[in-house]
């Protein structure tokens, strides 16, 4: 079986109805679990499909808590899960697509497609296991320090790529995953300490551990990125709250999984010249000089093994 989940909070109607056309419409249709975290529940009678289990659980519990609850009832009866947010939309082979990837890999236990803005630009949704100064130099607002180090920033976000061909990445966005529950039940669910942010970010390394996470272009998804963190002070201190959690847990300046995934997904692209113009225009930006070598924001080396974090298993 396949399956999806989707978590809102006072989610706009137009919004979700959209999404459920996308889902109704779709040549493969997995059975949505939709939770809900809002204050007040939603009539009933807009979800009485026989796709669709609705469940709500009158507070916000957060993403992945949202999430989990769904997870927790499909872990040994589905083979793949649709991790979807409501701003999402895509045409009706794009699941199918994504799932015959999946199944054409047994190692796979994540999968990310395509994401574009509705404008049809690129989101840049890879990124390498974070630093503490990755994260602060995506809120730097000073057009200076932040054009400074943008070359550091776009190798974060791997542009350099061209987001063209399959590649593994370590760190892939929630808004829209494919997970493997094989791979959930060896590495655990969303960790719940994280309300919101990053939860994909801990999820996604959890699972790169042990096994593929892979940025599939073949599939097209789009996303409205709202954005909250930066248009809300509430969004802001949300994400630094969960910035803190994340780096309580992995290590602030010393990680060495961190530091050694980095590096090896940094040279491994380098190698197959991923993208249809990466590796040349990597050369082009002086981007290539860097790779595999020490040169990561905040990153401090250490001799040892890294904690492997706290997984939350169920």
């Amino acid at each position: 079986m396949i399956s999806a989940s989707l978590v809102l909070y006072e989610t706009p109607d137009e919004q979700l109805e959209l999404l459920l056309h996308c889902l109704e419409k779709s040549s493969l249709r997995p059975f949505l679990h939709i939770v809900d975290n809002s204050p007040l529940p939603r009539p009933r009678a807009s979800f009485e499909k026989p796709w669709i289990q609705y469940t709500a659980t009158g507070r916000n519990l957060g993403y992945g808590a949202g999430h989990n609850i769904a997870l927790r009832k499909v872990l040994r009866t589905s083979s793949f899960h649709f991790i979807l947010n409501p701003d999402v939309r895509f045409d009706e082979t794009e699941l199918e697509k994504i799932v015959a990837f999946a199944e054409s890999d047994p190692s796979i236990g994540l999968v990310m497609p395509k994401i574009i803005y509705p404008d049809g630009s690129l989101q840049y949704l890879c990124k390498l296991i974070p630093t503490p100064g990755d994260l602060l130099l995506r809120r730097i607002a000073m057009p200076l320090l932040r054009d400074a180090m943008r070359r550091k920033m776009e190798r974060f976000e791997l542009r350099f790529t061209g987001y063209d061909q399959i590649m593994e990445v370590p760190v892939l966005s929630g808004c829209f995953m494919l997970l493997g529950t094989e791979a959930l039940r060896k590495v655990g669910l969303f960790d719940e300490r994280f309300v919101m942010y990053l939860e994909d970010f801990d999820l996604s390394r959890r699972i790169h551990e042990q096994f593929r996470t892979v940025f599939y272009p073949g599939a097209l998804v789009t996303h409205d990125h709202a954005k909250y963190s930066y248009r809300s002070l509430r969004g802001l201190q949300m994400h630094a709250s969960s910035a803190i959690k994340y780096f309580n847990k992995w290590g602030w300046l010393i990680d060495p999984i961190r530091r050694g995934t980095n590096r090896k997904i940094l040279q491994e692209l380098r190698l197959t010249g991923t993208g249809k113009n990466g590796y040349e225009s990597a050369q082009a930006t002086g981007a290539s000089q860097t790779y595999g070598q020490d040169a990561f924001v905040g990153e401090v080396s250490a001799p040892g093994s890294a904690r492997d974090g706290e997984l939350v298993r169920h």
